[in-house]
């Protein structure tokens, strides 16, 4: 199936509410120019130098999202354009974002990413962490940044059960930390495997790569 015709029956299967991230890490610029032409403005890498390079070579009506684990020194590269930095994971990257997008003159969104996973190897605050870091008042002097939400992986495992509990405790955190911060409108879980499962336990973004693109080698 074409790039276009795979875009646009997934577009067509999700919900007004579900906003969808085109995971376009390790593509060629070919392959999201056609998934532009059909109609995708969205678009998430995981590492910020080929993010900054397809950047500078696709149209500028493009959000860019980053969607991979950041390192605070590569962090500048991508403050003049990102969009939405999704996998923020310590109070020491948001100093870091805040301080480049301060020298961008840009407020930068950006998503807590809360570890649910039972896998060691996955990154993210627990809820505790969270509710320390959103309390701290290095936290509320940061003016260049504006936390949207959260973001969380499930385990990889073909465990049904084990991801959609993973999503609910995800989303039975986001629900009590949304009445304390009106500004939690986003909550990013779901990939190509478990998108329909992640909808169904109350994500507002999926970030699909391989359904849209094919497989990666």
């Amino acid at each position: 199936m074409s790039i276009k015709n795979s875009l646009l029956k997934i577009k067509s299967s999700l919900p007004e509410n579900v906003t969808l991230v085109a995971v376009s890490k390790t593509k060629p610029v070919s392959d999201l120019i056609e998934a532009y032409n059909a109609g995708q403005r969205i678009f998430g890498e995981n590492k910020i130098q080929e993010m900054a390079e397809k950047f500078e070579q696709m149209p500028k009506d493009i959000e860019w999202h980053m969607i991979g684990h950041v390192q605070t020194n590569k962090v500048k590269f991508m403050a003049p354009f990102v969009s939405l930095i999704h996998a923020v994971d310590s109070l020491k990257l948001l100093e870091e974002i805040n301080k480049q997008a301060l020298k961008n003159n840009r407020i930068i969104d950006c998503l807590l990413q809360i570890h649910i996973a039972e896998e060691e190897t996955k990154f993210g605050l627990n809820e505790t962490e969270l509710n320390n870091l959103l309390d701290s008042e290095t936290f509320k002097n940061l003016k260049n940044i504006k936390i949207k939400g959260l973001m969380g992986m499930a385990t990889f495992t073909e465990d049904q059960n084990q991801i959609k509990k993973e999503f609910q405790h995800l989303k039975t955190i986001f629900n009590k930390f949304s009445i304390q911060n009106s500004k939690f409108s986003i909550l990013s879980m779901g990939m190509s495997g478990d998108s329909q499962l992640a909808i169904e336990c109350g994500s507002t973004m999926v970030r699909i790569g391989s359904s849209i693109f094919g497989g990666r080698n």
